[in-house]
């Protein structure tokens, strides 16, 4: 049987949840056992997410507790008085964009239904449920696993990637070679999808960060990758007889050795410039084929450029 791999957030939540539980005993709060479905409710993936979690059921609950007062006091300590309670309690979360409190709410409000009688005993204890479970979660929250080595790997997986994807393009320009399976292009679409993923996470964990370079990164080999889409359909169309193809295969092979996240993509936008020059000065074409053989490639080197532009205009800071 395979093993299953158990998570930060699961670790959390079982170090949490009785943690939780403990406090509110030694506290000898009511419904001691209710912090521990506070402190699962808040235990969040990201930094970012489990202050908000923290927030909206905070808010969500003190908001309860005066609903409670008010329509069990009034109306009386009836089902009826919970549901009409509800239609009232409801639309204000989401007026106030809270609405991830009412599930922890709704515990406070079955516990002040069941008390009979609101006191300012009950009321503390509740407040009291509320900041050992949602504490108790923002404390185990404060640490979060460094996401860096990972991100590396996808990194450094990409680049490997980008190189071999840049190679088989200048291989098909040079002498038509068609027995690439094409896995790289699938490969890169997953691992980018991932990473993105992964490195929002990490935007997450770092609230007072004001750049993060890794989500910058990814951002700027999606764009790219686009671009290497766009050139396949191109390429595809040269027979690889015309002699600037070879020019261009060459400017391919240099590039794909250079793919890192250090940025020299001003040295390669100097030798589009002269290969963009040296088609120019060529002899005008001879034949409709020629000539829409040239406009194919001076399309690509088009899109080479482009490729190039948006490695330019990232800021490699501390990738």
């Amino acid at each position: 049987m395979a093993l299953v791999k158990i998570g930060y957030r699961t670790i959390k939540t079982a170090l949490g949840t009785p943690l939780a539980i403990w406090i509110a005993q030694i506290l000898q709060l009511d419904n001691f056992a209710s912090a521990g479905i506070l402190t699962i409710l808040c235990i969040q993936v990201t930094r970012k997410r489990s202050y908000l979690s923290a927030w909206h059921r905070f808010a969500a609950c003190l908001i309860a507790m005066l609903y409670s007062f008010v329509f069990f006091e009034l109306v009386g300590y009836h089902p009826l008085a919970i549901g009409l309670m509800l239609f009232f309690f409801i639309p204000t979360t989401v007026w106030l964009k809270i609405t991830p409190g009412i599930v922890t709410s709704s515990v406070i409000i079955l516990h002040l239904y069941g008390s009979q009688g609101i006191t300012f005993a009950t009321v503390f204890n509740e407040l009291q449920l509320i900041i050992v479970g949602i504490g108790t979660a923002l404390l185990l929250n404060v640490y979060m696993p460094s996401l860096e080595r990972k991100l590396e790997e996808y990194q450094a997986d990409l680049e490997d990637n980008f190189s071999v994807i840049l190679q088989e393009i200048a291989k098909y320009l040079r002498d038509g070679n068609q027995s690439w399976s094409g896995r790289e292009l699938t490969d890169t679409a997953d691992l980018l999808e991932e990473a993105q993923s992964l490195a929002f996470r990490d935007v997450e964990n770092h609230l007072l960060r004001g750049h993060n370079a890794f989500y910058h990164y990814f951002h700027m080999r999606h764009k790219q990758f686009e671009i290497l889409e766009r050139m396949l359909p191109l390429v595809t169309r040269l027979s690889g007889s015309y002699h600037h193809s070879n020019r261009i295969a060459a400017f391919l092979e240099e590039l794909s050795e250079g793919v890192h996240p250090g940025n020299t993509a001003v040295i390669y936008l100097q030798e589009i410039k002269d290969l963009r020059q040296q088609f120019r000065d060529a002899p005008l074409p001879e034949s409709r084929e020629e000539f829409e053989e040239r406009a194919s490639l001076f399309h690509l080197l088009h899109e080479i450029e482009q490729y190039l532009i948006i490695k330019r205009s990232f800021k490699k800071s501390d990738v």
